[in-house]
Order: structure tokens, then C-alpha cells, then sequence
């Protein structure tokens, strides 16, 4: 069978500072055939989008396509100018992009946004594209189709989102489809859904896929084959079945070894109270939200509802449940940058004030947030000393040769080279970037951490390093941590206690060994059935055991 798509010999470089060409692509061969869902897998900067990005004639600002042939429905995409290219894009090859929420217009309705591709190629007239958008709307399992295309982009959850991007990409029947990370921000049970239509409308329409994620266990329910890379150069090809369960390389066996479930213990036991001494963090009946308040001043919107919680000193704290259940705003009130509207949050037994500007220094210090992402936390203009380097100044007055032996401390601390002080975030990877993000944490010694979801965008291997050092940082600094998360094996391997939130209240509270056993509140039993496993045919066991659940109520 002829390939439709054919990738020989690519090499792609980039230029750095100093105007010095360096390979970030080299001599990658691969094809996919017609029908094929092909996945990209492999930690952060192997290369995955960087590939398919290409199969568009895309390189990124600053990169090129400096050798190799690139052919997709017998066009040879490497040589073709840029009126060719975009007569190409979005009509032969058309791009799903990870974060739909970035996608899309805000001050756009979605159906004149999902429809533009096939107006802009001139496939057919405005009504016809609009019926075969409600359609795609249906195949992708979308509520209301009819109506849907009306909303604005903020009027629709994130899964929604995401299934309307694939309609706005498959509108103009293309060749190929490239999905790059359109799962990696989704909560477990939307992911689900998002999986299963993108699926559906694979099999349906007969599209030509290639797939980019570092997410094995999803890799395992869509993809035919896996093309597994690392450094920019192929490691590894086969069969799905071949790479989950007789992988030949080293890499493939440490990207399977680390998809499996996490089952270790937390790694030091919180630190024992004294007879009639607070616990390090307590909130009772926290309520936080949005909107005019009401004549108890409270929001028109709760995102938060009436919380109690305690964490004790080196005390993990795991907080999961889906998208929009409150985990985050939970996590900004405790670190004052959302004001709770009622409620008492204290610190070893003092009230803290609601927002940053009414606490001491020292109570800022005690309670750090590490962001979910590094990218958007960590300034891409400031060399990586002078990101440590703030907060030493600020809390504890270190400047000059004092300051730089502390900033090379904590480098050491969360395990990265002293040479990378002067460094921009843009130069290092993923796993470094959330590394750093966690040293500025740790530069002004805090007693807790609030980690927001900090390693839902890495890739298995390196969250597995960013979580060990996570487990290494508790028990030699005793450090207390409310650690937000969608991953319950992330759970299981580092809380002592959980707590399940939904609609921003708590619905269960156990011990985090005990989500291994049963029963649970039925909310939580559903967010353990929707977390993937590295098994093919787990996405429809998965989806038909929630959908009876959800039938029973």
C-alpha cells in the first residue's frame, strides 16, 4: 500500500544566541499509511511536534527544515512555496493544537470559526458548511449540536472546546490530521469523552492520523502504530501491542515502566503534633467564588463551599476531582490571591488576612504556590539566577556572593547543574523549567507547598523525576504539602490523606492508601474507573462501565 505520508531523512536545526546552527531533528524516516493513526511519543523536547509541525511546511521561529523529503497525498511539502502552503493548510493537512482554549477567537461565535477553513478554500457555500459543521458537531458526541456553533468559546467547558477544534479540522475532509497533546489539559472523565469522539470520528470518516503525546496509556486506546523518539532521532517503531508490551529499546522500556501505577508509600510519616499545638495549616467553612455578593456577602457563583481542612507540619495533602471542582481557587485562597468571601484560613493558629496585602513577609514566606505551568510562571526575559535570586533578596536580604551560593544551593537542591543559572527559561526543558519554578518556591523556606497540578504537562519519565524529588524534598526539609491533581496514581504514591472536591465541596476525605480499596463515594469510584490504563480496549471498558454508572445516577 502506498504511504500518504512519507518522511526521509529530515533534519531540522535551530539557531541559537550566538547565530550558530545546532540539529534538533536528525535524519528522522517514517510513513503513515492511508487510514493509519500513527503516535508521536516521547518526553519534552524529543521532538514530537517539531516533526509534526513539518508535515504543515512549518518550522518555528528561529528553526528550519534544513534536509530531507517530505511527501503527504503526493505532495511534496518541502519544496513548495508559501502560497502553495497555505492552499495546503488547514485544506490537505489540518492541525489540532493542545490547548483549544488559545485556539479559538473569544470575541468570535464558534460556528463562524469552525467553518472558515472550508469557506477559505472555497469547498462550498456558508449553508452547506454550517449543515455538515452540525453534523460533525453530532459525530463528535457534542450536547445540543444544533445550537452549539451560537455559544462563544468561553460559553463551553474545555472537553467541548477541544471536540469543536477537531470539527473546525476535519471540516475540509483533509488528507491528514494531526493531533498535537489535545488531551494533555483535560481532567480524566472529559478526557474520556474527548478520546472516544475523537475516535469515533476517525474510524467513521476514515481519516489519516498522526498523534503526538507523551501519554502512553491514551497512545495505547487510538494509535495503530508508535514511532517513539528521544533527542530528535527515532528510537524505536512498531505496532502498538509491540511497543506496550515487548518494547527493544531502553527508552520505550522506561516510557512503559514509567505508565504504570505508582503504589509506594509517602516517604516520612507528618511530623506529630504536641499535646494542644495547632496544625500547621486549618481553613473552617471557607467559601470563595465570583460574582456580586448577596446580603450575606457571599458570591452569586461558589466555587469553593463551605471547606474545612487541616494539614499537619510535613503533612501531604492530596486534592483531586474534575476540572472547574474548585482545586485551584482552594489553593489561591489559601495563598491569598483570591479572597475568600467567609470563613477562617489560619496558620499555626493565627488568622491569616484574605489577600497577600494584608500579611506579614513572614507569612508569605511560610506558604509558597508552585504553578501548574512553568512557561506562564517563569518570566522568559529573566536568566534563571535572577528568578531565585528575587525572592532571596525579598525575604532574606541576600545579595552579592552570599546570594549567588544560595541560588547555586537550591539548583542543587532539585537537582540541576550550576551551569544553568544563566540560562533563559526558553533553553531548557520541560522538566528543568518545572524544577526552577519549584527552586523559587523553595528560595524563601516555606513550611508549605500549594503544587498545582505541577506535573500534568510532563511527559511520564520526567514527572516520575519531578515527583520523586517532591518525596526526596519532604522528608529532608519537612516540608507540608496540599498537592492539587486529576492523577490519582499520583495521589496514591505521595498523600497521606485525600480529599475528593466536587462542585467545590468535599464530597469523600480518606487516607491516600485507602483509594486502593472499596467502597468510595460513587464520584470518586468514577474518577478511578477514568484513569487510563496501558491496556488496548481499556478507553471502551472504561467508557461503558462510567456510562452505566451514570445511568444508575
Amino acid at each position: 500500500m502506498t504511504a500518504l505520508v512519507r518522511i526521509d531523512g529530515l533534519r531540522i536545526v535551530a539557531r541559537g544566541e550566538d547565530g550558530v546552527e545546532f540539529p534538533i531533528v536528525h535524519d528522522v524516516s517514517l510513513s503513515v499509511a492511508p487510514g493509519e493513526v500513527l503516535a508521536l511519543i516521547g518526553e519534552s523536547g524529543s521532538g514530537k511536534t517539531t516533526i509534526a509541525l513539518s508535515m504543515l511546511g512549518y518550522a518555528r521561529a528561529g528553526c528550519r527544515i534544513a534536509a530531507g523529503a517530505i511527501t503527504v497525498a503526493g505532495q511534496r511539502i518541502d519544496t513548495l512555496d508559501e502560497p502553495a502552503l497555505r492552499a495546503l493548510r488547514g485544506r490537505t493537512v489540518a492541525y489540532v493544537a493542545q490547548s483549544a482554549a488559545a485556539a479559538f477567537n473569544p470575541a468570535l461565535p464558534i460556528m463562524a470559526q469552525v467553518i472558515e477553513p472550508a469557506l477559505i478554500h472555497g469547498l462550498m457555500p456558508r449553508p452547506v458548511a454550517e449543515a455538515k459543521a452540525r453534523a460533525l458537531f453530532a459525530k463528535l458526541a457534542l450536547p445540543d449540536p444544533d445550537r452549539v456553533g451560537d455559544r462563544y468559546p468561553h460559553q463551553v467547558s474545555g472537553g467541548q472546546l477541544q471536540r469543536l477544534m477537531a470539527a473546525m479540522a476535519l471540516m475540509t475532509d483533509p488528507a491528514l490530521v494531526i493531533f498535537d497533546e489535545p488531551t494533555t489539559a483535560l481532567d480524566v472523565t472529559t478526557q474520556i469523552e474527548v478520546l472516544m469522539a475523537f475516535k469515533a470520528a476517525v474510524r467513521d470518516l476514515g481519516t489519516t492520523a498522526v498523534y503526538v503525546s507523551h501519554d502512553l496509556p491514551v497512545v495505547a486506546q487510538i494509535a495503530d502504530r508508535i514511532v517513539v523518539l528521544r533527542h530528535g532521532a527515532v528510537q524505536e517503531e512498531g505496532t502498538t501491542d509491540a511497543i506496550l508490551h515487548a518494547p527493544t529499546h531502553d527508552y520505550s522500556r522506561a516510557l512503559v515502566a514509567a505508565a504504570a501505577p505508582r503504589l509506594a508509600a509517602p516517604s516520612s510519616a507528618p511530623v506529630a503534633l504536641q499535646d494542644g499545638a495547632p496544625p500547621l495549616l486549618a481553613l473552617r467553612r471557607v467559601v470563595a467564588g465570583y460574582g456580586r455578593a448577596d446580603r450575606d456577602g457571599l458570591p452569586a457563583t461558589r466555587i469553593v463551599d463551605a471547606i474545612d481542612l487541616t494539614i499537619r507540619r510535613g503533612q501531604v495533602v492530596g486534592v483531586i476531582g474534575e476540572s472547574g471542582c474548585g482545586k485551584s481557587t482552594l489553593a489561591r485562597v489559601v495563598a491569598g490571591l483570591h479572597p475568600a468571601a467567609a470563613g477562617d484560613v489560619d496558620l499555626c493558629g493565627t488568622p491569616l488576612a484574605r489577600t497577600v496585602a494584608g500579611r506579614t513577609r513572614d507569612q508569605l514566606r511560610r506558604i509558597q504556590l508552585v504553578f501548574q505551568s512553568a512557561d506562564t510562571a517563569l518570566n522568559p526575559a529573566i536568566p534563571v539566577a535572577q528568578a531565585l535570586g528575587r525572592p532571596l533578596t525579598f525575604f532574606n536580604g541576600l545579595r552579592g556572593r552570599p546570594l549567588a551560593a544560595e541560588v547555586a544551593r537550591l539548583l542543587d537542591l532539585v537537582r540541576l547543574p550550576a551551569t544553568l543559572a544563566d540560562r533563559l527559561p526558553g533553553e531548557l526543558s520541560g522538566g528543568q523549567k518545572q524544577r526552577v519554578n519549584l527552586a523559587r518556591a523553595l528560595a524563601a523556606r516555606p513550611d508549605l507547598l500549594l503544587c498545582d497540578e505541577v506535573t500534568s504537562a510532563l511527559d511520564p519519565v520526567v514527572a516520575e523525576q519531578v515527583l520523586d524529588l517532591l518525596i526526596e524534598l519532604r522528608a529532608e526539609l519537612g516540608l507540608a504539602y496540599m498537592f492539587i491533581t486529576h492523577d490519582l496514581n499520583i495521589v496514591r504514591a505521595i498523600a497521606d490523606e485525600v480529599i475528593v472536591l466536587k462542585g467545590g465541596r468535599i464530597v469523600e476525605q480518606a487516607p491516600g492508601v485507602a483509594l486502593s480499596a472499596l467502597p468510595h463515594h460513587p464520584y470518586t469510584e468514577l474518577l478511578m474507573a477514568s484513569v487510563p490504563v496501558l491496556r488496548r480496549g481499556w478507553l471502551e471498558d472504561a467508557a461503558a462501565v462510567i456510562g452505566t454508572r451514570a445511568a444508575r445516577g
